[in-house]
């Protein structure tokens, strides 16, 4: 993101009123999830046997967001939830509450763009003050200042690891089993279970939104869910190899993406990859995204794969990865408003994602019944086009939970 756009911007518009300061990472803070015994279950009944959102753990956290005019409490839930390929796992959800709690809370799904391969990029453990790095740390700065609006608008929002324990960095399914089921945990701790439900995400946490939301009838029927904001969105992942393919910045993220796929499909990546690919694929491994980007310009898919497999599109356990993660593809559609966004800085895209894959992915859903709102942010990379996104899903599901009726733009979409 550029910084300094993104944070003036959102303090501008959403008139937070709120002072939050970057995540302190403190040499006494939290232990790094995978080194933390509370991400892990241990209990004695068998995970399959117990049904997904259940709480298994809970712990109250530190928050260091700086001061704060509003009060906030805060609770890690370890929750049952499930994998990519239909198994159960567990993964964490951090719950940011108002003091004042209302009856029936309205509940957000705040889906970071946290973009992480290793235990450090947790929003879970930066939230608590863990250092993921100057670059995440300011990333999560930017969100914290999104959250604490949400907060002291009233409502409480959870914020879930969507990508597991094991970080499957950019799996559809997987995501929205973990937002869903976060959701589901964060109801149950507060004996709410009629609460209106509000998701948002950008980037990475739209893979999270959109998959979370077109899942949610039938994994997830009984939440209220009233509405989903998602800008920046991966639609097509093989479009997503081919645009980003040789750039100078988000060529990064092809073996990342691949990386992040093959652990949530239990796929061994060594025998496809080059010496140069598996150096790569090691590196990337246990960062976030957000360090990597522009680390190796000019990488390309044909680098990082043998010669044999360079035409990835005709290898099956390659192709299935990304093909399985394409939007709109899942039984039956969503049922919530929908608000979607994208830049277009080059008349392609946003410089990774494909605005007509967005615009063509809303007009889908419009055709299916859906209310759909849709953004192209003109001269915006996907970086700038955040500033546009955020500021503008707050007064979204600010309506979405008063009950204002919604038309959204699939007349002109």
């Amino acid at each position: 993101m550029h910084k300094k756009l993104m944070v003036r911007t959102l303090a501008s518009l959403l008139l937070v009123g709120v002072v939050v300061s970057a995540p302190i990472a403190r040499a006494d803070g939290p232990a790094r999830p995978d080194r933390d015994a509370f991400y892990s279950y241990s209990g004695s009944k068998p995970l399959a046997q117990i049904p997904p959102g259940t709480v298994l753990k809970s712990r109250a956290t530190t928050m260091h967001l700086g001061p704060m005019s509003t009060p906030v409490t805060a609770e890690q839930l370890l929750y049952r939830t499930t994998g990519q390929l239909g198994q159960p796992t567990v993964t964490v959800t951090t719950v940011l509450a108002p003091a004042k709690l209302p009856v029936t809370p309205n509940i957000v799904g705040y889906l970071s763009f946290y973009d992480g391969l290793g235990a450090k990029c947790d929003p879970s453990y930066t939230l608590a003050g863990g250092d993921a790095g100057s670059a995440t740390n300011q990333q999560a700065e930017e969100e914290e200042l999104l959250m604490s609006w949400y907060v002291s608008q009233g409502f409480v929002v959870t914020v879930p690891d969507f990508e597991g324990t094991h970080l499957d960095w950019m799996a559809g399914r997987e995501s929205a089993y973990g937002t869903l089921d976060a959701v589901r945990a964060t109801e149950s701790y507060l004996h709410a279970p009629d609460a209106k439900i509000g998701l948002s995400g950008y980037s990475g946490g739209a893979v999270a939104a959109d998959w979370a939301g077109e899942l949610a009838p039938s994994y997830a029927p009984k939440l209220d869910m009233v509405g989903v904001a998602m800008g920046g969105v991966p639609v097509n992942y093989t479009h997503l190899f081919e645009y980003a393919n040789g750039t100078p910045v988000y060529s990064a993220a092809i073996p990342g993406m691949l990386l992040g796929l093959a652990r949530a499909y239990h796929v061994d990546l060594g025998p496809y990859l080059s010496s140069y690919g598996a150096k790569v694929v090691k590196q990337e491994s246990g960062e976030c995204l957000t360090a990597l980007f522009g680390r190796y310009p000019g990488l390309t898919v044909a680098k990082i794969l043998k010669p044999a497999y360079r035409d990835w599109q005709q290898v099956p356990a390659l192709a299935r990865l990304l093909r399985e993660q394409t939007m709109g593809t899942a039984p039956g559609h969503p049922t919530a408003p929908m608000y979607m966004g994208v830049g277009n800085s080059d008349g392609k895209g946003d410089g990774v994602m494909r605005a007509a894959d967005v615009k063509a992915l809303a007009a889908g859903y419009c055709r299916q019944g859906v209310a759909v709102q849709f953004q192209e942010y003109e001269g915006a990379s996907h970086e700038s086009a955040g500033a546009f996104f955020e500021p503008q899903t707050g007064p979204f599901l600010q309506e979405r939970f008063a009950g204002v009726p919604f038309a959204g733009n699939c007349s002109t979409t």
